[in-house]
């Protein structure tokens, strides 16, 4: 019998170490969050990017609004969104962000 995932990237280690390092870091990693919607905008461009972005946003703010704001990604809207889009993403794109993500920490001094 397969194993059940809790959460969406439970099925994956390098996943689950870039989202336990957001959940811990936020307000370090916020910039990093950034980063990482800056280069998917330029990957998949600003007209399908926009869209969605400008969703997810809406969707924040009905979500704090509305008091369903438990998970600990919730607390940022940029977090949210990097979350968000990765969740979205093919598990593909998902390995190689989290991955982009990783190697872009061990850069910083």
């Amino acid at each position: 019998m397969p194993e059940l995932h809790r959460r969406w990237y439970d099925h994956d280690p390098l996943l689950m170490e870039v989202l336990e390092m957001l959940r811990v870091y936020p307000e370090e990693l916020q910039a990093q969050a950034q980063f990482f919607l800056n280069k998917l905008k330029e990957a998949i461009g600003t007209e399908t990017f926009e869209p969605v972005i400008e969703a997810l946003a809406e969707q924040h703010a009905e979500r704090q609004a509305g008091g369903k704001s438990a998970r600990w990604y919730d607390m940022d809207v940029t977090v949210y969104q990097a979350v968000e889009l990765l969740r979205l993403s093919p598990p593909d794109i998902q390995r190689q962000a989290a991955r982009k993500f990783l190697d872009a920490l061990k850069l910083r001094p």
